[in-house]
């Protein structure tokens, strides 16, 4: 499309939205997310015109005016978990996306060299781990590992490892996106030799219906921190119209907003460990539920849901 005809198709609306004001956080996500669209169209085919720079002030604007600093109503709460951080992952889902494949490749690259290597679940495991696991199975509990601490010790020991790992990915995005993709790797290896491990003992099935009960909360939980480690240096690596110093602050109060926001899915994640994966001998339908409700969770608010609210914008701007 030409710029004189992409300009007059969308000037009227860009108008409005530079003069028409308004304090809802939904319409000003709903905004935000548009202009942005827009803005990535100019700059792929117009990188350099005025009305990429135009886009850019624009959105610079109501980005600004989602996240300034101010004295926040009863409702910010709310509007956070309901609008800001769905916005964000569909803002930024193609980070989430590269974290997820740089995850599952790295479970293939960790499963495949544990099949073909016999001394490689040991390397990654520790033969403490695996001697103990061994022994386990043989006792016939071979989940016992989580049974060795009390409840509550547990489940406070796991909250705050587990926050310190996502923590650390996501801070790790400062070194230009190379530190998330390095503890993807890594997690992802010991997660696919992990499983292959009790694959080879006849123990696959059980040990899906026990260990992801937590574990489908807790690596996603990791997925996402990968991601928001890949926003934080997005804005470094790529500043489009923006100084590389802007781009950063923008990158980072978005990644910021990110890592927050798992964590209520890692506390639930080491309430699951700590409290309910122990009970191997729950019934097999309450362990589905449990799995099966933590997978939909995740899959529907980080993705279905976000790209309904994307949806019901573009329905409002076309109607």
């Amino acid at each position: 499309m030409r710029e004189a005809l992409f300009v007059k198709q969308n000037s009227e609306k860009w108008k409005r939205y530079e003069q028409m004001r308004t304090e809802n956080s939904d319409e000003l996500a709903e905004r935000f997310i548009d202009i942005t669209n827009d803005l990535a169209y100019a700059n792929t085919f117009y990188p350099k015109s005025k009305t990429t720079a135009y886009l850019n002030g624009l959105a610079a604007v109501l980005h600004q005016s989602i996240y300034k600093n101010k004295k926040e109503n009863s409702n910010r709460f709310i509007t956070f978990w309901k609008t800001e951080l769905p916005v964000l992952f569909y803002t930024y889902r193609k980070q989430l996306l590269y974290s997820l494949l740089f995850f599952l490749l790295s479970a293939s690259i960790g499963a495949l060299s544990a099949k073909y290597d016999d001394s490689f679940v040991r390397l990654i495991l520790g033969d403490g781990y695996v001697n103990m696991t061994n022994e386990n199975i043989a006792k016939g509990d071979p989940f016992g590992v989580y049974k060795r601490q009390g409840e509550v010790e547990m489940f406070l020991m796991i909250a705050a490892n587990n926050t310190y790992v996502s923590l650390l990915m996501f801070v790790s995005g400062i070194f230009l996106s190379i530190g998330p993709v390095f503890f993807m790797l890594r997690n992802g290896v010991m997660i696919g030799a992990f499983e292959y491990y009790f694959f080879s003992k006849g123990l696959g099935a059980e040990s899906v219906l026990t260990i992801w009960i937590h574990g489908t909360l807790e690596i996603s939980a990791i997925i996402i921190a990968g991601a928001a480690g890949l926003v934080l240096g997005h804005g470094l690596l790529f500043p489009k119209t923006y100084t590389r110093f802007q781009a950063f602050k923008n990158s980072a109060k978005d990644g910021t907003k990110i890592a927050l926001g798992l964590v209520p899915i890692i506390l639930v994640a080491a309430f699951f460990e700590g409290f309910i994966t122990r009970h191997t001998e729950m019934p097999l339908l309450l362990s589905i539920s449990i799995l099966a409700g933590s997978l939909f969770f995740i899959i529907w608010y980080v993705i279905l849901y976000p790209s309904k609210l994307h949806k019901r914008h573009q329905t409002i701007e076309n109607a």
